[in-house]
């Protein structure tokens, strides 16, 4: 039975009858003695972070929940439950929207934070490569919405101020997200707010999370309010609904348009 047994390994969990243990502790000992969060950093990086660490972890997942039925993967969840799906399917539906262009801008500005913190090149000349790569948006800055400032930035920064002054995180990269927010701005000549995507990504950057974790973990914080909405959504009801009112039609750019 090896080649079976040895088909999968892994260190996350270890299970037989009448046993649980994840990452080497027992499920009962984790039950009632640690929160979710210290639970989700346990799972995914093998360790138990500080009650600090912790904290502000926790912070980066309370900010990013949620942003209305005008987010793509909430009105997807909301829709799907029009169309008769279950609450998991109307999740699974929106979590998967969650990409590079919705969902994945936290794991790009870690990236990006990263490449700074390696550079020793000017940040302008950064940004600029950032840009020939990647094209001209720079992530975790700038909102269609929250103009002249995203109101969850400010108060995450000021989190990471507090722990950094504390000595939890180094607070290195809250002064690089800061430097970019400043170079856009003189760029443009006009506030370029860093978003709650840039915000996050400066936590999870502080608390050394690989970059391709930090899109996972918007996903797990995301999935609460898309779980809230499809949820909501059912006990509203609603049959089929599209994006828009029946009553508004597409633009139709086609041959023999119908008059009205």
């Amino acid at each position: 039975m090896s080649d079976v047994s040895d088909w999968w390994s892994t260190d996350i969990i270890d299970m037989a009858p009448g046993q649980v243990r994840l990452r080497g502790h027992p499920i009962e000992d984790l039950i009632g003695a640690v929160s979710f969060p210290q639970m989700i950093w346990l799972m995914t990086r093998g360790d138990m972070p500080s009650e600090p660490e912790a904290k502000l972890f926790e912070a980066a997942l309370v900010a990013a929940v949620d942003h209305g039925p005008q987010a793509p993967s909430i009105a997807a969840a909301r829709m799907a439950v029009t169309c008769g799906l279950s609450l998991n399917g109307a999740m699974a539906s929106a979590v998967n929207m969650l990409d590079d262009v919705h969902g994945g801008a936290g794991e790009q500005a870690v990236q990006l934070y990263a490449r700074v913190e390696a550079s020793d090149t000017p940040l302008a000349e950064v940004l600029d490569a950032w840009r020939t790569e990647h094209g001209p948006f720079i992530p975790g800055f700038g909102h269609r919405f929250h103009k002249p400032v995203d109101p969850r930035a400010p108060r995450l920064l000021a989190l990471v101020d507090e722990a950094a002054k504390a000595g939890t995180v180094s607070g290195r990269f809250s002064e690089i997200a800061r430097g970019i927010e400043a170079a856009l701005a003189a760029e443009k000549g006009k506030p370029v707010p860093m978003n709650i995507d840039g915000a996050t990504a400066v936590i999870f950057a502080e608390l050394s999370f690989p970059a391709p974790l930090a899109r996972g973990l918007f996903c797990l914080s995301r999935s609460v309010g898309i779980l809230s909405h499809a949820w909501e959504q059912k006990q509203q009801g609603g049959r089929n609904k599209g994006p828009t009112p029946p009553d508004y039609r597409w633009t139709y750019t086609g041959p023999n348009p119908i008059k009205d």
